[in-house]
């Protein structure tokens, strides 16, 4: 059963996307544990059914809470007891205020639960008995302050009545000191001790609840003999300011009651009355000569800000006399409180996608103080991305954020939040709060080079790695985890990338056919870098891949020829040609290029070395002197054709050299002479085909190249080279820079003048830096 009631009252607000709202409900003390107080949802207009999904909770208040709301129906209820005389003390209004979080999209909503009072405690007097001394020729009308009864409860609950005993000689006055009922026994008639000296009745205190609670006092009059006057003070109510924090000792007033009587009977004492509280008394000392009362413990206004001391004047005659009067002590608040900040935090990670405007946390601040020494301004330190956003309650504010936050930029925030107050001099309190940023996927893998550039060997091993590619990526996690793939072609001829494996972890690339460089000079294709995000990102990258030439290819003879295909030939020469004619000339050719397909020719066996020599660079076998009559008629000369590779490839033409008498080799030049011709435009025929096949290739591969290195921020240039020992044999190269070094590129035929370079395979040459760099040789 609840015994709560929800006010009428609800405000609705909307920042941005943060909407506010505020409710209040109104509950008894008291009441049960796991009482209602209210349906916060149904109240709000929320769906119970997306409460929990939504976070729906409390996230104001101290641990041992005095509300909870159930998340299944968002119902609020009470979590433990509720003593209203413990929580606020005597304050007029008692109101406890809790924030109510909901997430996606996140509502902020305010619950005030104001808890009243009932009648759960009777008055109650300091003492059970009070002696009242009056001298019999006091006067009717004389008036006697009796103690005041006290009741925990406010309001109406609260002494709303006195009641004297019936009896024929007093009378009971009630007359109101600020928010107190004070009772006075007032005289009616004269007193005759002679009679009576002892007169008993009783004081009875009475609440206004339901149904009413008492109190009883026992009032005893003693009946004295004559004492003419009796003290009176200057006034019958003293207030004073004092502010909070004075030293101890300090005077706080001094009260003054006069006699008119002389002697003893004039002597006035001064006590505190006996219904004072006692923290009063641990506070306040009064002295009982002079009526200064002085300062006697600390004084904090944040405590209480207001003291009620009854003090009491009385002669020393017989029977003495007495008088009471009240002083009121208001204390002044000073600024001795620092602002308090309490900072409730909807999450500790922020996503660096955050929109504008996004609340991170709530914040609230309090101070104790009173007036402008507690009110408080409330700032961020610091250039950080975020503001303080006021709330339509005072002193709440929101955390949110007011610029796009970037995680790969500043992944972790220390704002400082500087809370001052308005005192003099102002006091200020600074909490730290601490933000993670999140990751988000908003980076794409990134090649540290675009394009890349691969240079390879050709027979290569299948199923060996050629190359690795590696991207990184600035997020975080499954956000930075990068595979690979290679975009594949329609499988064609030209379609190199299905002749390629990638391993998608690691980026390793490995060909799965040998390459050939006689067939495939250069081809490209493009890997793709791809994270794990949702939704994932990717990027890609060419790389370009040059084969490179291995002397894997022997020299082809092409001339001498014989029919059945060995390279054997005969030739018939007069033996009156004089020195220097040519005899033949050797014509060969070698499919590799640079220093691989660059022949040399030489003489490996000849039967006499005086008659004929051979040109090493055309393979032209010429006469060295005139012939004699005792040379042989016939000689055999054996000539070796090797290029100039690591490792050198060779091949090997045999050529019978006839002598014949002048007549005859007219003859048999007549008659060879045509089938020479013939045979000599054939081969020539095949030669210039080879040869403009192997030139068109390798155009193609320096237009490419060309094209690459213009791409790039490399001091390039392409040229002849000219050597000095240039021996009509026209070499085509590219010089091209990169970095500190200088490379040349040679093509299928080379001067002897030029350096090759080890390791190079005859394709890069390392040249000398003009400036003095040193060369070095790369493959």
């Amino acid at each position: 059963m609840s015994w709560s009631r929800p006010l009428l009252f609800s405000l609705l607000f909307c920042f941005d996307e943060l909407i506010f709202a505020q409710i209040k409900y109104s509950t008894p003390e008291e009441v049960k544990v796991g009482a209602i107080i209210g349906n916060i949802a149904k109240d709000l207009g929320l769906d119970a059914s997306t409460l929990i999904n939504r976070r729906f909770r409390i996230v104001s208040g101290a641990q041992d809470a005095l509300f909870e709301v159930n998340p299944n129906n968002g119902v609020l209820y009470v979590h433990k007891n509720l003593d209203r005389e413990q929580l606020c003390d005597r304050n007029s209004a008692c109101v406890i205020d809790l924030k109510i979080v909901v997430e996606n999209p996140l509502e902020i909503h305010y619950v005030t639960v104001e808890i009243t009072d009932s009648n759960d405690h009777a008055p109650s007097f300091a003492e059970k008995e009070k002696v009242i001394e009056i001298a019999e020729t006091t006067l009717p009308g004389a008036r006697f302050q009796l103690p005041a009864a006290r009741d925990p409860d406010v309001g109406i609950n609260s002494v709303q009545r006195y009641q004297l005993s019936h009896n024929d000689n007093f009378n009971l006055e009630i007359r109101d000191r600020g928010e107190d009922k004070i009772p006075f026994l007032v005289l009616q008639r004269h007193l005759d001790r002679e009679q009576k000296t002892n007169h008993s009745l009783i004081l009875t205190a009475i609440d206004g609840g339901t149904p009413p609670k008492s109190a009883n006092l026992n009032l005893t009059i003693r009946v004295l003999d004559n004492n003419d006057n009796r003290p009176t003070f200057s006034k019958e109510v003293y207030s004073v300011m004092l502010q909070e924090n004075v030293a101890f000792d300090t005077v706080v007033i001094k009260v003054k009651a006069t006699d008119l009587d002389e002697g003893s009977n004039g002597d006035v004492e001064y006590a505190f009355g006996g219904d004072i509280n006692s923290k009063a008394l641990e506070l306040f000392s009064l002295d009982r000569k002079t009526g200064e009362i002085r300062v006697n413990g600390q004084i904090d206004y944040e405590t209480a800000d207001v003291f009620k001391l009854d003090v009491q004047a009385s002669d020393k005659g017989q029977p003495p006399m007495t008088t009471d009067c009240r002083v009121l002590i208001k204390i002044q608040d000073v600024n001795d409180n620092k602002p308090e900040i309490e900072v409730t935090s909807i999450s500790s990670m922020v996503p660096e996608d955050s929109k504008h405007g996004t609340v991170i946390s709530l914040i609230s601040v309090t101070d104790i103080d009173s007036g402008l020494n507690g009110k408080v301004i409330c700032n961020l330190v610091g250039n950080v991305p975020f503001v303080l956003k006021p709330s339509f309650k005072e002193n709440m504010y929101s955390l949110v954020t007011k610029e796009t936050l970037d995680r790969e930029t500043v992944s972790y925030y220390d704002i400082s939040i500087t809370a001052t107050d308005c005192g003099d001099p102002p006091l200020s309190t600074v909490k730290t709060l601490s933000i993670q940023v999140s990751d988000v996927n908003d980076n794409i893998p990134e090649f540290r080079q675009s394009p890349l550039e691969l240079y390879l060997m050709e027979n290569n091993d299948p199923g060996a790695s050629i190359f690795s590619v590696r991207a990184f990526d600035k997020d975080l996690n499954d956000n930075a985890a990068v595979s690979y793939h290679i975009i594949r072609g329609d499988g064609g001829y030209n379609n190199m990338a299905s002749f390629l494996n990638i391993n998608s972890e690691n980026g390793q690339i490995s060909a799965l056919k040998s390459f050939d460089f006689e067939t495939l000079k250069t081809f490209h294709f493009h890997v793709v870098a791809s994270d794990s995000g949702t939704p994932s990102l990717s990027s890609n990258v060419t790389v370009h891949v040059f084969i490179l030439d291995q002397n894997d290819n022997a020299p082809v003879i092409l001339y001498p020829v014989s029919s059945n295909g060995s390279a054997e030939g005969v030739e018939e020469i007069p033996r009156n040609v004089n020195a220097g004619h040519l005899v033949t000339k050797v014509r060969a050719y070698d499919a590799d290029i640079g220093y691989n397909g660059w022949l040399l020719f030489s003489l490996q066996e000849v039967t006499d070395h005086s008659l004929f020599g051979l040109d090493r660079y055309t393979g032209q076998i010429r006469t060295l002197r005139s012939f004699t009559e005792t040379d042989e008629a016939e000689h055999r000369l054996v000539i070796l054709v090797k290029d100039n590779g690591n490792v050198s490839l060779s091949a090997t033409a045999t050529v019978m050299v006839k002598l014949v008498e002048p007549k005859e080799a007219f003859a048999a030049s007549d008659v060879k002479s045509s089938a020479k011709a013939d045979e000599e435009n054939n081969v020539t025929f095949y030669l210039m085909i080879t040869l403009g096949s192997v030139s068109a290739l390798f155009l193609i591969s320096i237009i490419v190249l060309i094209a690459m290195q213009c791409s790039k921020p490399t001091d390039c240039t392409s040229k002849y080279l000219q050597e000095t020992n240039y021996d009509g044999t026209l070499c085509h190269s590219i010089q091209y820079r990169s970095g500190d070094k200088r490379y040349m590129l040679v093509g299928p035929r080379m001067s002897i003048g030029s350096t090759i370079v080890p390791g190079s395979h005859a394709n890069t040459l390392v040249l000398p830096d003009r400036r003095g760099a040193s060369g070095e040789v790369r493959a």
